[in-house]
């Protein structure tokens, strides 16, 4: 377990509150991959912090853990809206209710 700090949950807080589309990712997780494909196949504008290549990757991802008790990637947020990881995402689009948080201003 990695300390959280106070920057760590700021740089979170306003990464999600910046981008329509935020997802935490590592570059390598076949999972990330996919709903990375998938955001890329319906031409959605995300933002990624790849946490294996950033210098608090493991910060990040302990906080994400305690903020929204998924200790998976990807972790995906859409309008500061906690989505889940990649299965979450394809059920989402498979149900038509992504295209509907993807809509909204």
């Amino acid at each position: 377990m990695s300390v959280v700090t106070s920057g760590v949950k700021e740089l979170v807080k306003k990464f999600i509150a910046e981008n329509k589309v935020a997802v935490f990712s590592k570059t390598y997780c076949g999972f990330s991959i996919r709903a990375k494909d998938l955001l890329d196949d319906l031409n959605v504008d995300y933002k990624t912090i790849e946490l294996n290549e950033h210098p608090e990757g493991g910060s990040i991802q302990d906080y994400l853990t305690e903020f929204t008790k998924q200790s998976t990637v990807p972790n995906i947020f859409i309008n500061q809206q906690h989505i889940g990881g990649n299965s979450d995402l394809q059920a989402a689009h498979s149900s038509g209710k992504l295209a509907k948080l993807l809509k909204k201003d």
